[in-house]
């Protein structure tokens, strides 16, 4: 926002220089982004913050923050009206607010036999620097003290308002207005208007109708100071796409006293510069007075907080400059009362921190902690979930966070029945109407939203989950999913998670599922299981059904691990025993088997583990293939068997020894062949 220097030294003495007041204002209150000459004078263009908008929106505040910083007197504009006899507001309008929470203030006052001309050269210079194009000598004057206070005003002709009446009321159906700037806009019921006995004559809070405008015949102004309610005029700007001076002003909200200072401040400026006459009076609608808070500030907590001693008088001479009264003061506390305009101030720390800034933060001195830094006891849950959540980002997989709900159409589709469902009393929407008793609903919506990007998508998240079942006790569950991949893969990522885990004994068993399951499941029914520590259960790891996949608009596979954390983190192991990496060369040999269908890989690798002995260091399956061209429901499985001695390197022989008698074992079962 921008201010006119050469302006703001008429309320402050000894003004610094225009670079030197930059520099102090971006120190103690707010950033100066450009400095910049402009004719006779300096243009600043101050960053102002929008929580200090009701004050600071305007060269009085701006001023009294300067003269808070400097130390110096703040001199006040001159808002004294000279009244005349006979002239009564009343007697030219009558104003009607019919929503005072839409207005919470409106205030009116007439200046009559006015001389509507050019504005003199001073008027019309300063509103050019802050970059509005001077009218005529009354709409100057509202924009001048717009800018002057930061209250918005308009001005109407009193002889145009029809029935010699003004109505704050939101906008009847159908109806439109032609603005000062003859732009035409049809307003919708939700707008706030000024109104004549007619139609709407303004846009409340936004902009002037073109009817009532101020012109060289007009002898009698209706000078307006409103107070609107800033969510409407924010929504009604927005709506009709027009922004002005004085919607942003309404949009940050202005304190409703304001409404008087400038009414009254313009009803002076008239008379000076139009010659007009007023009388003592102006109409003020004002239903629910604001009135100051006051705020008890303990001196001892301000030095504690600032870290700094304040002295007491250097505190209350910077509060009184900064417009806050001090209602009573004791040695150790003063009582503070706020201006209603400064909305930014509820709490002792927020007046610690005008004291601070004004001061200097600089002043503090550098100094070390009194006390002693201690780190945290380590959260083992925390810990073990760090890790789990690193190796499976080593692994590929890229961690998602989703929310902790789901809808009636995830609850359909995955055929969670009622009794297993939390429903949230206020649900921020119907997609959000139950805590989600798995992962695995919105982590596959999340796999399906990154598909359209990424052809090979791995991810995984661990979050809570909601059952009644669990009498209204949540537990962390560890989901992974991959696409592009098979299950013998993603089996390896979970051994993986296991074994760097310390966990041993690791099991897969084949998912037994009830006749009634297997309708229901989530699951593959031919490609699940369980994966089990020491024979306990603690999760699943298979496809997901084609059903489910289908109504998700998923044609390729997924293939999913849902592990229960707690009982994988019980299972945890601190000890990893040692294994020395061999010096000597490793040989590995290829072998392929043709077995029947429901043989399970497990079995495979356990007769080539056990007829191999110390020599084979590992067995990875890289190859499974079931075609229909292979013989009586048969199907292919392809090892890599690694060959290595600890204690020498392996012979041609040897190696070739070991390799026959593992496949005289595998071809001990009668329907097994190995294919040479």
């Amino acid at each position: 926002m921008v201010f006119s220097y050469n302006w703001l030294k008429d309320y402050v003495k000894n003004m610094p220089r225009p670079e030197k007041l930059a520099e102090l204002l971006t120190m103690h209150f707010a950033e100066v982004e450009e400095v910049k000459k402009v004719r006779n004078d300096y243009v600043l263009d101050i960053d102002v913050r929008p929580n200090r908008a009701a004050d600071c929106f305007s060269h009085l505040g701006i001023a009294r923050e300067i003269s808070a910083i400097i130390g110096s007197k703040l001199q006040l504009p001159l808002a004294k009206v000279k009244a005349s006899a006979g002239i009564k507001t009343a007697d030219f309008v009558k104003v009607e607010v019919k929503d005072k929470r839409a207005c919470p203030r409106y205030a009116a006052k007439v200046v009559a036999d006015v001389k509507v001309g050019p504005s003199p050269k001073w008027l019309q210079e300063r509103l050019r620097v802050c970059g509005l194009r001077p009218i005529n000598n009354i709409v100057d004057i509202a924009n001048y003290v717009m800018i002057e206070t930061g209250q918005p005003l308009h001005a109407f002709d009193s002889d145009k308002l029809k029935g010699g009446k003004i109505q704050v009321r939101f906008a009847k159906k159908g109806e439109s207005i032609v603005t000062l700037d003859e732009d035409k806009f049809d307003l919708e019921q939700s707008i706030l208007v000024i109104a004549d006995d007619q139609k709407p004559v303004a846009i409340a809070g936004i902009k002037g109708g073109k009817e009532p405008e101020i012109d060289k015949k007009t002898r009698a102004v209706i000078i307006e100071a409103a107070n609107f309610n800033p969510r409407i005029i924010r929504k009604a700007s927005k709506k009709i796409g027009l922004r002005t001076d004085a919607s942003l002003r309404f949009e940050h909200g202005l304190d409703p006293n304001l409404a008087e200072l400038a009414v009254n401040r313009a009803a002076y400026l008239i008379q000076k510069v139009a010659r007009g006459k007023a009388g003592n009076d102006f109409i003020d609608i004002y239903s629910q007075k604001n009135v100051p808070s006051r705020i008890k500030l303990d001196l001892g907590y301000l030095n504690n907080l600032l870290g700094l001693a304040v002295p007491k008088a250097k505190a209350v001479q910077i509060l009184k400059k900064l417009d806050f009264k001090i209602i009573k003061e004791s040695q150790k506390s003063l009582l503070v009362e706020v201006p209603t305009s400064r909305r930014d101030v509820s709490l002792p720390e927020d007046l610690i921190e005008e004291i601070g800034r004004i001061y200097g933060y600089e002043k503090i001195p550098v100094a070390f902690p009194d006390v002693s830094l201690i780190p945290g006891k380590r959260n083992d849950r925390i810990f073990w979930e760090g890790l789990i959540k690193d190796i499976l980002k080593e692994a590929g997989f890229t961690e998602a966070y989703s929310y902790s709900f789901i809808g009636d159409k995830e609850a359909k589709m995955f055929k969670y029945k009622s009794d297993e469902l939390i429903e949230v009393q206020n649900p921020v929407s119907l997609e959000q109407k139950y805590l989600r008793p798995s992962l695995i609903p919105n982590l596959l919506a999340a796999v399906k939203r990154n598909a359209n990007n990424f052809s090979d998508m791995r991810m995984f998240e661990l979050g809570k989950v909601f059952e009644k079942a669990m009498a209204s006790k949540d537990k962390s569950q560890l989901t992974g999913a991959a696409t592009g991949r098979d299950f013998y893969e993603l089996k390896g990522v979970v051994d993986l998670l296991l074994h760097k885990l310390g966990i041993s004994e690791i099991w897969y068993d084949d998912y037994q599922a009830t006749p009634e399951q297997s309708k229901i499941s989530i699951w593959h029914p031919k490609k699940c299981a369980e994966i089990k520590i020491d024979g306990t259960e603690i999760g699943f790891l298979g496809e997901i059904s084609p059903k489910i996949l289908q109504q998700l608009e998923m044609p390729e596979k997924m293939v999913v691990f849902d592990i229960d954390v707690e009982a994988l983190i019980d299972s945890v192991s601190w000890e990893h025993e040692f294994r020395p990496i061999s010096k000597f060369p490793a040989v590995v040999r290829d072998l392929a088997v043709l077995v029947p269908r429901k043989v399970k890989v497990a079995d495979v690798l356990n007769k080539i583990n056990s007829a191999g002995g110390n020599l084979v260091r590992d067995v990875d399956i890289f190859d499974i293939y079931e075609g229909d061209e292979l013989p009586g429901e048969k199907k292919n499985l392809a090892f890599h068997i690694i060959y290595q001695a600890e204690d020498r390197t392996l012979k041609s022989d040897e190696v070739d020894g070991v390799q026959q008698k593992i496949i005289k074992a595998l071809e001990k079962s009668p329907s097994w062949q190995v294919r040479k």
